[in-house]
């Protein structure tokens, strides 16, 4: 295995998920939630993937025996095109006395002749976290059906002398190959409540030794799991191989925060003499830095994809329902929709679009003119198939010395969207949506944009909301509103809005990628052919609107013969 991975179509492996046993699918008829489009196994509980000789290939955790996590496995679906997939037997499995009770998540990475490799956590037969290798059994099957796990395993160990926490150390990223020709991997872990990933060497990849210095680490920060670090270009939008370094490159650091069940990632400078990664100014980690997502998403990896040069994160979509309502229905959890992610030009953000490739499931465009949104008006939109739907329309405002002037209090978009959800008047909003909306809006989720002035001349804050507070009549879901800060300038842009509905998950991103929030939800009268879809402009000033709205196709995903 020497001269192991050149991480040239390297990916991942953190995505969790969840999906059942003992519980016959049922037809999409009577389970008004299961997804059209989005990545989810028949039943059951699942979690990412690497492209090799054409071929994309998803590893997830997941449960073959219940709708709740356990007994997890790897799991393993292939698809030409990152939206259709073909379920294959479990990758990996508990097997051997290094991941006896449980084989956890982990990377992918390609050998510079073309072999993969999964570098993974298992959980070992005295509950310690170790780190394992696995190779496919036959390089000539495209699809890669078998691994072995090479007996050398574990291959890095926590141990008292390195004063590595054994029960908090897990989710290898993929390796990276540093100027001295020499392997890095990192791995999260925690060290006395202060979140920490610590960084290896290999000349070999079987072989590791741990660094002085972890590549990260943030004071109070708690558990980093699932950690992710990766070059992007700061002045194109291509993707590159992980292995990537130079003046035109910047470094993108992100972790799990498995105290909030939120992730964070931070922008700056790989540091190659010292190996560790330092954080731009005013970029910041834990709770006060940036998200991909501000809504249910969590566990995301990103992997280079060669193919078409560039970089695509996956994420997993959290449950927002009670956990007996897991086992009822006989599944869990979901993959987001792959999306392209890039360095804004300012430097100081990634911005992120769904894959290109889902634009192939639009059928039946019902077109939105240019129309004037009047201050306490909805309008349906008609023709559309409002359960399984693409969204895509931009607002245009026409006095910003309308918009009211932010409270100073107001610093946190989340508590603001909360306080000031969709049926609070303002100025300029609140305007956008009503997704997965019954007929009476009795039920609807809204998503929407808050236009405020700042306490500065001409100074503008734009705010996205997602509101669940209406999203079901049933009080034992989580219906909590999530928001996010816009960086754009509504005086002289006009504010996007694209949102992916289906069934019971909306993902919605504002700005032309600079935000975005995802909903889960479960309408009790909104569902099937009850569904309807409105535009909304609750503001006292009025806003103009053009766009599009497209009926999806049902994807093919993970249907046996």
């Amino acid at each position: 295995m020497a001269n192991l991975i050149s991480q040239k179509y390297a990916l991942l492996v953190c995505l969790f998920s969840l999906a059942l046993a003992h519980v016959h699918s049922k037809p999409q008829t009577s389970q008004p939630y299961r997804t059209a489009y989005h990545f989810q196994p028949p039943k059951n509980w699942m979690n990412g993937p690497f492209i090799y000789k054409g071929i994309y290939h998803l590893f997830y955790q997941y449960n073959p025996k219940g709708a709740v996590w356990g007994n997890i496995v790897w799991a393993h679906s292939t698809s030409f095109d990152l939206i259709n997939w073909k379920p294959h037997v479990a990758a990996i499995y508990p097997s051997k006395p290094f991941d006896i009770n449980g084989c956890w998540s982990g990377s992918v990475t390609i050998l510079p002749g073309g072999k993969p490799v999964i570098f993974y956590t298992g959980i070992d037969s005295q509950n310690l976290q170790v780190q394992n290798l696995a190779y496919p059994k036959n390089l000539s099957d495209p699809f890669l059906t078998e691994w072995v796990k090479i007996p050398q395993n574990p291959l890095i160990s926590p141990t008292l002398g390195n004063q590595v926490n054994a029960t908090a150390f897990r989710d290898p990223t993929t390796a990276w190959l540093g100027p001295d020709k020499h392997w890095r991997l990192a791995i999260g872990s925690l060290r006395n409540q202060s979140g920490v990933t610590y960084l290896y060497r290999s000349k070999d990849f079987l072989s590791w030794v741990k660094a002085k210095h972890p590549l990260h680490s943030e004071k109070k920060a708690g558990m980093w799991e699932c950690p992710d670090f990766f070059p992007v270009l700061k002045t194109s939008p291509i993707g590159v191989d992980t292995s990537t370094y130079g003046p035109d490159v910047k470094h993108v650091f992100k972790v799990s925060l498995n105290d909030t069940w939120k992730e964070y990632y931070t922008i700056g400078t790989y540091d190659l003499d010292k190996d560790v990664f330092v954080p731009d100014n005013g970029s910041v980690d834990s709770n006060l830095g940036l998200r991909y997502d501000y809504g249910k998403f969590y566990a995301s990896k990103t992997f280079f994809d060669s193919s078409k040069n560039r970089r695509v994160l996956w994420g997993w979509i959290n449950e927002s329902s009670p956990e007996y309502y897991y086992k009822e229905k006989g599944w869990s959890g979901l993959q987001a929709i792959p999306r392209t992610i890039w360095l804004d030009k300012s430097g100081k953000q990634l911005l992120q679009w769904p894959i290109a490739e889902l634009k192939k499931l639009r059928t039946k465009q019902i077109k939105l003119p240019s129309t004037v949104l009047k201050g306490g008006s909805v309008h349906p939109v008609l023709g559309v198939t409002a359960a399984q739907a693409d969204v895509q329309v931009t607002f245009e405002i026409s006095d910003f010395n309308k918009a009211d002037v932010l409270e100073p209090s107001w610093t946190d978009p989340h508590n603001l969207c909360s306080n000031e959800g969709a049926l609070v008047k303002g100025g300029l909003g609140p305007f956008g949506l009503l997704v997965l909306a019954s007929k009476d809006l009795e039920e609807y989720t809204a998503v929407f944009y808050r236009v405020f002035r700042g306490h500065t001349h001409n100074e503008s804050v734009v705010v996205m909301c997602s509101d669940q507070s209406r999203s079901s009549l049933n009080e034992k879901f989580d219906k909590s509103n999530f928001g996010a800060i816009v960086k754009v300038d509504p005086v002289h842009e006009k504010l996007s809005l694209r949102s992916l509905i289906d069934h019971s998950v909306v993902e919605s991103f504002a700005g032309d990628g600079k935000a975005s929030i995802t909903a889960r939800v479960y309408p009790t009268l909104a569902i099937h052919g009850d569904t309807r879809l409105y535009t909304f402009n609750y503001g006292r000033e009025s806003v103009k609107i053009v766009g599009s709205a497209w009926s999806m196709r049902t994807a093919s995903i993970n249907q046996s013969k």
